[in-house]
């Protein structure tokens, strides 16, 4: 039963990926030529100004920090509840408070690269209330060793 559900995870996760990836072309345009928000309903919608930072070449050791940007473009409070990482060396940093429509906010995203070496992707899941409840975040970079 283990055995199958790992290999049913292993083709799952990379569909995922690619779904969440292409939705961010989507998810670029403003709510009404989404189709997603219109007036008769009050409903947040999330719009990051990017999806995607790459720090280019780190020192392992290092800890460096990016902050995402995003605008409220919905009619309706906006409440980020979570952003999770997928390990340990990466966390989140953001408000909880509500973000009006037309408002802004960020999620700053702290890496620490000690213990790591080469090429690292990390991606951040942000759960919130907006039409789209789930958005991927992504850094990536290339840790370097300088001891060697």
């Amino acid at each position: 039963m283990k055995r199958r559900s790992l290999i049913l995870l292993s083709f799952l996760l990379p569909v995922l990926f690619i779904t969440a990836t292409t939705c961010n072309n989507v998810s670029r345009r403003s709510p009404d030529a989404a189709g997603i928000a219109n007036s008769a309903t009050d409903t947040a919608f999330i719009l990051f100004t990017e999806y995607e930072h790459d720090f280019g070449t780190v020192t392992a050791g290092e800890k460096i920090a990016y902050t995402f940007k995003y605008e409220n473009q919905g009619n309706a409070p906006l409440v980020i509840s979570q952003a999770t990482t997928t390990c340990g060396c990466t966390v989140s940093k953001y408000s909880r408070k509500p973000v009006q429509p037309g408002g802004e906010g960020t999620i700053e995203v702290i890496f620490d690269s000690s213990g790591r070496n080469g090429r690292q992707t990390k991606t951040i899941t942000v759960s919130s209330n907006a039409t789209k409840p789930l958005v991927l975040l992504k850094i990536t970079g290339e840790v370097i060793n300088n001891n060697n």
